[in-house]
């Protein structure tokens, strides 16, 4: 039994190694080493409960978890004492916590989202059973102001919990939250929150010289950050970082773990915190500044390509999305492109070269000349 499985393991092991080497669709960065954490995965150690406050189970690494957690609070603007957060299993429960935040401070408030967000906020809003209203995007993947513009207008007298996209799903495109606030101030709307999704691009915008607004500085009430996108993570992982006076509004002690109960979940991985603690040991932010640098410029030189060879491409200003024609369903397949209607995306994660791009381009090409 023991040389069965072991040769199932070998052969899952090949076979995800290799389809890991054809993976440019999806926005998970592959280039990391985790090998000194290994030792880690001995104990079964847990951060359950509010990361700031201690807990009768004390194998943890909620010093750790902190220590993140002051860091992009760094990155986002936001003063460390007035910053709370937990380290969350991705992206979805960030933006579930930022919206069951907004929800708890305005019950009656009017969740306005764009049509280009993300798939998991319909089911976010559901589960929440809060009021929504999904506004036009533009064909950039941006939200359509105007369209905000009016429909806040004439449901003026709700609060409005805003969804802004720092970096939508397939386009990558960028919510000017700047000029949201002019929109809600131009309107008087004096109770709002906003909540920004911000996976991929909230490690994107801090390490680029002119960055779009974004941050708490820019209007952010929460905000959620993917671990295993451009920091990268065997384990999906996430931040999600909010102000801390808010918290106390859904904070719960309980005795039996002697902690406050603060976050979604209750059991939570230690071993999360661990990576992306360990990763920003590793690289520093001067690190991931020039990692930012290299993506951006891998982006640009595959737009560049595939426009060389005859195949319409895009992307917006300080994203990593390449948007393109969609292909035909064998190239999709073979280098798991993410597809949507009439187009398909690749992103120029760290692990992306410009020798992957060619590949992805001389395919492109190819199976276009086989389907003329």
């Amino acid at each position: 039994m023991e040389e069965e499985t072991r040769k199932r393991l070998d052969g899952l092991l090949r076979e995800l190694e290799e389809l890991g080497s054809r993976q440019v669709g999806y926005p998970t960065n592959q280039d990391f080493d985790y090998t000194p954490l290994l030792p880690f995965l001995r104990l079964s150690a847990n951060n359950v409960g509010d990361p700031f406050h201690d807990s009768n189970y004390r194998v943890n690494t909620h010093e750790i978890e902190r220590e993140v957690l002051h860091t992009f609070a760094d990155l986002m603007h936001i003063e460390r004492e007035r910053a709370w957060g937990y380290v969350t299993s991705g992206g979805t429960e960030g933006n579930m916590y930022g919206l069951y935040m907004g929800r708890e401070i305005f019950p009656d408030g009017v969740v306005y989202f764009s049509q280009d967000t993300h798939y998991s906020v319909v089911k976010i809003l559901r589960l929440l059973k809060a009021r929504s209203i999904m506004i036009k995007s533009q064909p950039n993947g941006e939200i359509d102001y105007d369209d905000l513009y009016e429909t806040i207008r004439i449901n003026r007298d709700s609060p409005v919990i805003f969804m802004a996209n720092i970096g939508t799903t397939m386009k990558g495109a960028i919510d000017d939250v700047s000029r949201v606030r002019a929109i809600l101030s131009d309107l008087a709307v004096t109770n709002h929150y906003i909540h920004a999704d911000a996976a991929l691009s909230g490690m994107i915008l801090p390490f680029v010289e002119e960055p779009q607004p974004y941050g708490f500085d820019a209007g952010f009430d929460s905000v959620a950050i993917s671990g295993h996108k451009m920091i990268g993570s065997p384990l999906p992982c996430g931040v999600a970082l909010t102000r801390r006076e808010y918290v106390s509004r859904v904070a719960r002690s309980i005795e039996y773990v002697g902690v406050l109960d603060t976050t979604l979940t209750g059991s939570r991985s230690a071993f999360a915190p661990l990576m992306i603690w360990y990763a920003f040991q590793k690289h520093g932010l001067d690190g991931y500044r020039d990692i930012v640098r290299r993506c951006i410029d891998t982006a640009e030189y595959a737009v560049n390509r595939f426009l060389d060879a005859g195949i319409p491409a895009w992307r917006n200003r300080n994203s990593v999305t390449v948007v393109l024609r969609r292909p035909s369903p064998e190239i999709i397949r073979r280098w798991q492109l993410a597809p949507f209607e009439d187009i398909a995306h690749l992103l120029a994660m760290p692990h992306i070269t410009r020798d992957i791009i060619d590949a992805v381009v001389d395919d492109c090409v190819r199976d276009n000349s086989t389907h003329e």
